[in-house]
């Protein structure tokens, strides 16, 4: 074996870990696959022999790569050219409700739900990855400092600042037979179009967010936030031709739907739920991105 190809071995060992934190980076299946790929190309061109402890050392590459990812997305977003303002959901990691895929398992350890992923979306670049490098990997600020260009001390503000946030997002139901019941129940519901068996599953101040992508025009695929349970329900209703093709599944290590028809899928649907109420929907129903995850076939 040659110096490159026990390079690449050690990489190897490495990849999973490094997707699990550019996927909480990014919200983005192929991004993070992007960033990976970049890590792996910067190793390659570097000389490691003084590297002690080469996990730590593809961490920050790679954290240093999103961050870079991020920092060009939000320049996107503030393009005047940019005519559309529409509700972004990230891409979701989805498994068979009956078996979990063990490498979708490993990128959602110490599991990351959509409605997280979503919080992490609002957070400035160098907040985000001081969160997710510190709290969710144990970076220690020593190391995460360089990277955002502050000081240790300046780094844990930023960690600190993006920690409230997150801890003022709903906190999930964590029992995965109580999460089934709600979802199996508001799948009865949505089939038999019962406007008070939905109401009574959603928690009043209920929210629901829906991404059909940014050009989506149609009334019932737009992308839209809606808040309340009374109309969260109306929206669910307009949904309900379709829930005869929804399917349970795991999305993000929680209880979701899946609907899809002949091979094709409409819409992965995620719950987050907490104290048997419905809390916050998210919905991507972008064609064009659902065709690039991974889906696994789900059973009739």
């Amino acid at each position: 074996m040659d110096d490159h190809e026990f390079l690449a071995e050690r990489f190897e060992a490495h990849r999973g870990h490094l997707r699990a934190v550019a996927y909480r980076m990014l919200g983005s299946l192929s991004e993070a696959e992007d960033a990976v790929q970049e890590t792996w190309l910067k190793l390659s061109r570097s000389d490691t022999t003084e590297v002690a402890n080469l996990g730590g050392w593809l961490t920050t590459v790679v954290g240093r790569v999103c961050l870079d990812m991020l920092r060009s997305r939000a320049s996107r977003r503030e393009d005047p050219i940019d005519l559309y303002e529409y509700e972004h959901v990230p891409d979701p990691v989805v498994s068979r409700a009956d078996k979990a895929d063990p490498e979708q398992q490993a990128l959602l350890t110490d599991s990351v739900g959509l409605a997280l992923l979503v919080v992490l979306e609002t957070l400035p670049p160098a907040e985000r990855l001081a969160f997710v490098l510190h709290d969710m990997f144990a970076v220690p600020f020593e190391d995460i400092a360089p990277i955002v260009e502050r000081t240790p001390a300046a780094t844990r503000q930023l960690a600190s600042r993006a920690r409230r946030r997150v801890q003022g997002s709903p906190q999930p139901e964590a029992d995965l037979g109580r999460q089934r019941q709600v979802v199996d129940a508001f799948l009865a519901a949505s089939r038999g179009g019962d406007f008070e068996a939905l109401l009574a599953l959603l928690d009043p101040d209920v929210v629901l967010r829906a991404d059909a992508g940014a050009e989506a025009t149609g009334a019932t695929f737009a992308s839209r936030l809606v808040r309340g349970a009374r109309a969260v329900v109306e929206q669910a209703l307009m949904f309900s031709r379709f829930s005869m093709y929804s399917r349970p599944a795991l999305v993000n290590g929680a209880f979701g739907l899946v609907t899809g028809l002949d091979g094709q899928t409409f819409s992965v649907m995620d719950f987050t739920i907490r104290d048997g109420k419905i809390v916050e929907i998210n919905i991507l129903a972008d064609r064009d991105r659902l065709s690039r995850i991974e889906l696994p076939a789900l059973d009739d």
